[in-house]
């Protein structure tokens, strides 16, 4: 399994990012790369996912930019680890749930980690923790998959700002809060990045034809 992996520590710009995972993708298909696994931060940005409705931005000051992704509106800024891939399908099974239950996996894993007990909502696509006597959302998910080739990915709030989710009804849900592992844990997650490559990976070889 030859699988570049690369951890950005200056922040990549969202547009950059993506036009890379585009670039590689076709590259993957002429068998001219290798997979990638790609963990950064973006700059703060608004993004919105095929499934978006207008009436899910509550700022309409704000910019969207609009995606290939599935889901809805979301956020990415300084704080959140973006991770991205670009994973072939075709030499592994093309069972779509089953490779978002390795990305659940993987995230619910890393976090036990760190002490942090969380979990996947089948009705609410991301992974969820009890905070303050309330369900709230810690990871939002969403990819694509463009010839069994999947990418895009997850991202995980760590210390950002959750002011811009009130801009928005981050991924349609309406009556759910999004919180971040600083106010659930305070303590040191450094190197988190490199853990969630480590259960991504570990997953992802368990996962055969």
């Amino acid at each position: 399994m030859n699988i570049e992996i690369k951890l950005s520590k200056k922040p990549i710009e969202y547009e950059k990012a993506i036009c890379l995972l585009e670039k590689r993708i076709t590259e993957l298909k002429e068998k001219k790369t290798n997979e990638l696994i790609w963990v950064l931060e973006h700059p703060s940005i608004f993004t919105a996912g095929a499934s978006y409705k207008k009436n899910e931005i509550l700022d309409t000051r704000i910019k969207i930019k609009k995606t290939n992704r599935g889901g809805k509106i979301t956020w990415h800024g300084p704080g959140q680890k973006v991770f991205y891939f670009v994973i072939d399908l075709n030499y592994r099974k093309k069972d779509i749930r089953a490779f978002i239950s390795i990305i659940e996996k993987t995230i619910i894993q890393t976090l036990k980690e760190y002490k942090i007990e969380t979990f996947p909502d089948r009705k609410n696509i991301g992974i969820w923790t009890n905070h303050e006597n309330k369900k709230k959302k810690i990871a939002s998910i969403g990819i694509r998959i463009k010839k069994w080739v999947a990418y895009h990915g997850f991202s995980i709030n760590i210390n950002n700002t959750l002011n811009n989710y009130k801009k928005i009804i981050p991924c349609g849900i309406i009556d759910k809060e999004v919180t971040n592992l600083k106010q659930i844990k305070n303590q040191n997650y450094n190197g988190i990045d490199k853990k969630i490559v480590k259960n991504f990976i570990k997953y992802l070889k368990i996962w055969v034809f």
